[in-house]
């Protein structure tokens, strides 16, 4: 959905665009994805995570003063790429930092669309979502159609976005005023980055927002392997899990999903302990288990899951409604045509 912008609602302050394209064997694709991006953008950084091809080479042979070129001594992974980029665009002093990726998946045409919640002020960071366009969706290998969808659920209870799908799409955009306030060292330097974002951004309370933006898939190949995340992803999973719920609900407010959920592990883990350890002792005497003794482990654990499922639809209603830059909105400046003619069809 295209959107026009009010005098009312924008000031004069124009934003300064940045893409950040992490680099890794993309020798094929780069030099296209750079000349795709449009006017708007001010600054391309791409960094050079240490590719091996003739990446770099062919970034150089695009002829285009936007571009910057960063280069890692050793591959820190996409996250840490992203870091060094995020921290390249706010020493450019960037308003909006773009991440897409140099193997054409991304298409430059919908890179208004990503920005215009930030530029209105409307969010702190957007992200595309393939799963609202059926028809192009079919273009996902099914693998990868299936993961999403268990990965979409386990993300939404993690970083407590309940609001999101397609948690992995990597088509990303943020506001600068929201990047300042991350600790960039908490984000992951793999394929976990684009969770470990989202759980960064709900700890500081920012909204996130979906943007409609079709699946496109070519020859490119992937240098990520599934058995790798399956190993990789649930411990990391749980470990963001607690970190968000310690910061939200413990140290930075105390509110009664806090109760519920400190009431509701000791009586579900204290109920869980008792019922095994009862269980065992009856096993290694070779009686049965009395029925008081079970009920003394099956009453706890019951009212600890209900506690933790209650704790569950109050994080789900703890959605933040107002963005961290919701005061700052931004415009794009008249000069950029393509920008100019968008607009004048919303309108």
């Amino acid at each position: 959905m295209l959107l026009h912008f009010s005098e009312t609602k924008v000031n004069q302050r124009y934003a300064r665009i940045a893409v950040v394209i992490p680099c890794y064997r993309v020798e094929r694709h780069i030099a296209s994805v750079i000349r795709s991006i449009p006017s708007m953008v001010h600054h391309i950084i791409c960094v050079n995570d240490a590719s091996p091809d003739a990446t770099v080479e062919r970034i150089r042979e695009v002829d285009d003063p936007r571009v910057i070129i960063l280069s890692h001594s050793t591959n820190q992974g996409v996250g840490g790429a992203m870091v060094s980029g995020y921290r390249s665009a706010m020493e450019l002093d960037a308003d909006i930092v773009v991440k897409m990726d140099g193997d054409d998946q991304m298409d430059s045409k919908y890179l208004f669309d990503l920005i215009c919640p930030l530029l209105l002020g409307e969010a702190d960071y957007s992200k595309g979502n393939r799963w609202e366009n059926g028809e192009e969706l079919l273009s996902m290998p099914a693998l990868r159609r299936t993961g999403n969808l268990g990965l979409s659920f386990l993300t939404k209870l993690v970083s407590g976005n309940w609001r999101l799908f397609d948690p992995c799409n990597g088509y990303t955009a943020i506001r600068t005023l929201a990047l300042r306030k991350m600790n960039l060292n908490k984000l992951s330097k793999d394929y976990y980055f684009e969770t470990s974002m989202l759980v960064e951004l709900s700890i500081l309370r920012g909204v996130v927002k979906d943007v409609a933006i079709p699946a496109r898939y070519g020859d490119e190949t992937s240098s990520l392997r599934i058995g790798k995340v399956l190993r990789r992803f649930p411990p990391l999973l749980m470990k963001s899990l607690a970190r968000r719920v310690w910061q939200q609900y413990f140290i930075r407010d105390f509110v009664p999903a806090s109760l519920f959920l400190l009431a509701g592990t000791l009586l579900s883990s204290g109920g869980l302990l008792f019922g095994m350890c009862a269980w065992w002792l009856s096993y290694w005497k070779g009686v049965q288990t009395p029925t008081g003794t079970v009920m003394l482990a099956a009453v706890p654990l019951l009212m600890g899951y209900q506690l933790l499922m209650q704790a569950m639809v109050l994080d789900i209603g703890n959605q933040p409604t107002s963005a961290l830059c919701s005061n700052a909105a931004l415009q794009l400046s008249a000069e950029f045509d393509v920008v100019d003619s968008r607009l004048s069809e919303a309108a």
